[in-house]
């Protein structure tokens, strides 16, 4: 009921991280490229960790 005051894990941060920047990316798709490219690359990135973090646990 009050969800509001528990404390994210690391892999809920990385998880939301990992989707904001994966909107960006979509986002920059139509106008620059590069830039898009470099944000896949950089949520490919984000996604890595998350695994990592799963596969301690």
């Amino acid at each position: 009921m009050f969800g509001i005051f528990k404390k994210k894990s690391a892999e809920d941060k990385l998880q939301e991280k990992y989707k904001k920047t994966m909107e960006a990316a979509y986002k920059l798709q139509s106008i620059n490229r590069t830039d898009s490219d470099s944000k896949y690359k950089e949520a490919d990135d984000i996604l890595k960790e998350i695994e990592a973090l799963q596969a301690k646990s």
